[in-house]
Order: structure tokens, then C-alpha cells, then sequence
């Protein structure tokens, strides 16, 4: 136990070496982010269709998409709190169950009504498993590389969305029902079961909960592993922390004590930012493109050509995230996406739409897969998935006034405001993250602690 020995399990599972045991659970959580993905982004390419068949307006399709965010909003913020208190892995299992058959349920939608509502629940669900899968990265793997790997998983989870609007741009030319194919395509992630049931608890997880005995239980399995493939485990740099006020598990008001105060700040003005400036833009691409002539299947078409940047730009951001400082990696990604985002909006030349946000997507996923390794990092144990639910969760309530606020800029302004808007909550995240702390390659105890010590020592082995 650390007390008694000195190792502790954050430092064991820092300096463990990436094995087999790292890429069951990157394939295991890809499927889920696959799925995940998929149906964040269903409505926006079923929402024309929708227009066409159903004669929805756009204001019924922007309350439609504020349903959806209002229940990531309350699903981020619960799960986080059931993975604090029950576990990351029960609560990755358990959302993504749920979020997959209310996917399927929603292919059986009679009204905007009963779509808006099934849209909701499913939100919830989505938005649970993404939180508490993302949790789950940054806790078990090293601290010099859990942005890459966390990049890496992002990178085969995100081939869901190209994938997902090819399917689309097949099935909504079906017939005035071939849209609910898209939404039971989405409920596929029920497989992900198989795999997930197979994850570890998180050792630091028990350890923060004071369950010492099923940490080291579970600490030593993953060494014995490891050992089996590796050899002798190399020796750790112990972090030593000073004693602190005891934090209370999955405890919102944590979020707004002391330094963590501030953290909270940053991350929610980001995660806003980020959320009106990333779904104002892929939601409403589909829509914005047939209102102004393009056809219907070739609008789902570029839409598809377009998602193709985002898996290459969590591969780019895998890539970075670990050799550069992850808040600089955040600030510049956003100032970048700005510039597209702009131009994107001057041109209805196929060749400069496809061009340009393929480039908006594809940094986009730079900046995406480094805010979910930062926001992660910013919090203790104890309060990490709520302090992640809570402010990814504020961000994407945030956006249950944003489609009703573009649909009025559209019908208004016209759609170049649109772009300018969208361009602004771009700039807004660079300012803030520019006060964020540095993180990179530090332990994630060591990150949330005033006063760390480092030991070096000699053997990870406690008998």
C-alpha cells in the first residue's frame, strides 16, 4: 500500500510499458467511440431528409438539435458523478447499453415530438460513455504518451463518421423512411459489449476511495501482465504529495474550491466555445448547402468528403500532443479553425467547400482529441469524471440556445453571420486556455497536488 511501501499506484501505472493489455482497451473503446460518433452526428444528415419528407422547418430541426444537446448535458454530468462513485468501467458499460437501443428506438419515431424526446435520451446516454471513456484513457495509461494513445483511440472511433455519412448519403435516398435506417445503423454499438465487459477497473480509482487491497489486487495483475511480455518493470519516479483536505467523491462544489475554481472556468468558457463552434458548423453544413441549391444527395456527399479530415486530425493530434505543451496545441488548433471557418464561408465552389472544412474538421480533431486528454488532467481522482462531466456537460447545454440562435442568424442575417459567429466562438477558446495550467508529461497526481516530491526508486514490485 502507499503508505507502507512508498509505491504508489499512479506512479506504477505511469511508468508501465505500452503492452498488450493498452491496445485491448484502445480497441475496446474505439468501438464505443465509433458508435458514439456516429450518432452525435445522425441528425445533422438525416435532418434534410427530414425537411423534405416530414416538411419539417429549420426551427423545429434547431429544437430537435437542442434536445439532443440538453441531454448530453444532464448524461455528462450524471455519469460523471456514477463513474466517481460506482467506476469507470460499470459506467461505460452501463451508458453505452443505453445510448445504443435509444438510437434504435428513434428509428421508430412518429413525430418531431417523439424524435425530439428519443433524441434527448439518447444524448444522454452518448455523452455518459464519451465522458467516462475519456476519463478512462487518461487514468490508465503513462503520463508521457496518454495523449497519444488517447489521440490514437480517437482517430479509429472518429472513421464512424465518414462512415456513418456514406451510409447515410445510401440509406436517405431509400424512400421517405430510409432516414430510420441511419439512427438503427447507430444502435451497432451494442456489440461493444463483448469487448468492454473484458476492461480493468481503474486501480487509482479504488486507491482513491481507499479500497487499498482491491487497487493492489488489480495493480498487480496488470504488472504480472505486463511482465509476461516486457520482462522486469523499469523503476518509477514515486510522486510524494503533501497531505491534503480530503476531497469528497463526485462532489460538484470540489469543482469551485480553491485552484480548481479557476480550472473549472477555463474548461466551461472552452468546452462552449468549442461546442457552438464545432456542432454550429457540421450540424448545419448539410442544411446550409441544400438551402442554397445543392442537391440533396450530393449535399451528404461533400458533408461525407469533408468528415474524412476529422480521423487524420486525431491522428495529427496524437501526434503533437505529447511532444508540445497540450494548452498551446488547444490555442493555436483554435485560431487555425477560425481562419477555415471564415473562408469556408465566403465560397459555394465545391472545390473550396470540400477543401476548406476539410480542414475545419481535420483541425478540429486536433484540438478535440487534446481537450479531452486536458480536461481529464486538470482534476484528482476523486472529483475527475465529475469535474470532466460537469464542464463538457456545460458546454453542450450551452448548445441548446445555439441552433435556435444560428436557425434565426440563417433566416435574418444570412449565412455568412453564421460563419462569423461560429469563427468568434473560436477565438473566445484561445483566449481561455491560454490560462490554463501545463500538463504534459507530468503525473496526474502531480498536476493536482501544490507541493509534489519525486522519488526515485528502484522496484515497482509490493509483496
Amino acid at each position: 500500500m502507499q503508505n507502507e511501501s512508498g509505491n504508489n499506484i499512479s506512479s506504477r501505472l505511469d511508468h508501465l510499458p505500452i503492452t498488450s493489455i493498452h491496445k485491448k482497451v484502445i480497441a475496446a473503446l474505439a468501438i464505443v467511440y465509433f458508435f458514439e460518433f456516429a450518432d452525435l452526428n445522425t441528425f445533422s444528415y438525416v435532418a434534410p431528409a427530414l425537411k423534405k419528407h416530414w416538411g419539417m422547418s429549420v426551427s423545429t430541426i434547431g429544437i430537435v438539435t437542442s434536445c439532443s444537446f440538453l441531454g448530453m448535458f444532464l448524461g455528462s454530468a450524471f455519469g460523471g458523478w456514477v463513474a466517481d462513485r460506482f467506476g469507470r468501467r460499470n459506467a461505460i458499460i452501463t451508458n453505452t447499453v443505453f445510448f445504443s437501443i435509444l438510437s434504435l428506438l428513434t428509428a421508430f419515431a412518429w413525430d418531431p415530438v417523439s424524435l425530439g424526446v428519443l433524441r434527448f435520451l439518447t444524448g444522454m446516454g452518448a455523452s455518459a460513455a464519451l465522458v467516462n471513456a475519456n476519463t478512462y484513457i487518461s487514468e490508465f495509461f503513462p503520463s508521457a504518451s496518454r495523449g497519444k494513445y488517447q489521440g490514437i483511440t480517437i482517430a479509429v472511433g472518429l472513421l464512424g463518421i465518414p462512415l456513418t455519412a456514406w451510409a447515410s448519403s445510401y440509406f436517405v435516398t431509400l424512400g421517405p423512411d430510409g432516414w430510420r435506417y441511419v439512427f438503427a445503423w447507430g444502435a451497432l454499438g451494442l456489440f461493444s459489449i463483448f469487448f468492454l465487459r473484458k476492461l480493468v477497473e481503474i486501480p487509482r480509482w479504488h486507491f482513491a476511495r481507499g479500497d487499498f487491497t482491491k487497487a493492489e489486487a488489480i495493480m498487480q495483475r496488470i504488472e504480472d501482465t505486463v511482465r509476461l511480455e516486457k520482462g522486469e518493470l523499469p523503476p518509477i519516479t514515486e510522486v510524494i504529495l503533501k497531505p491534503k483536505a480530503q476531497l469528497k467523491t463526485g462532489s460538484l462544489i470540489e469543482l469551485f474550491k480553491g485552484k480548481y475554481l479557476g480550472r473549472t472556468s477555463i474548461l466551461t468558457l472552452t468546452w462552449i466555445f468549442q461546442t457552438i463552434g464545432f456542432y454550429g458548423f457540421s450540424s448545419w453544413v448539410p442544411t446550409l448547402l441544400v438551402q442554397h441549391g445543392i442537391e440533396l444527395n450530393k449535399s451528404l456527399v461533400y458533408s461525407s468528403l469533408i468528415t474524412i479530415g476529422a480521423p487524420l486530425g486525431a491522428l495529427v493530434g496524437a501526434f503533437i500532443s505529447d511532444r508540445f505543451e497540450r494548452k498551446w496545441n488547444l490555442a493555436v488548433s483554435s485560431i487555425v479553425i477560425a481562419i477555415c471557418v471564415l473562408l469556408y464561408g465566403m465560397t459555394f465552389n465545391p472545390v473550396f467547400l470540400i477543401s476548406f472544412g476539410f480542414l475545419v474538421n481535420l483541425v478540429e480533431r486536433v484540438f478535440s482529441s487534446n481537450l479531452y486528454t486536458y480536461t481529464s488532467e486538470l482534476y484528482p481522482t476523486e472529483i475527475r469524471a465529475t469535474g470532466y462531466g460537469f464542464t463538457y456537460g456545460i458546454g453542450r447545454v450551452s448548445n441548446v440556445l445555439g441552433p435556435i440562435v444560428i436557425s434565426y442568424f440563417i433566416i435574418h442575417l444570412g449565412n455568412m453571420s453564421v460563419f462569423s459567429l461560429i469563427a468568434a466562438t473560436w477565438i473566445g477558446s484561445a483566449v481561455a486556455l491560454s490560462f490554463g495550467p501545463k500538463t504534459n508529461k507530468r503525473n496526474l497526481d502531480e498536476i493536482n497536488s501544490d507541493d509534489p516530491i519525486k522519488v526515485q526508486q528502484s522496484s515497482v514490485t509490493v509483496k
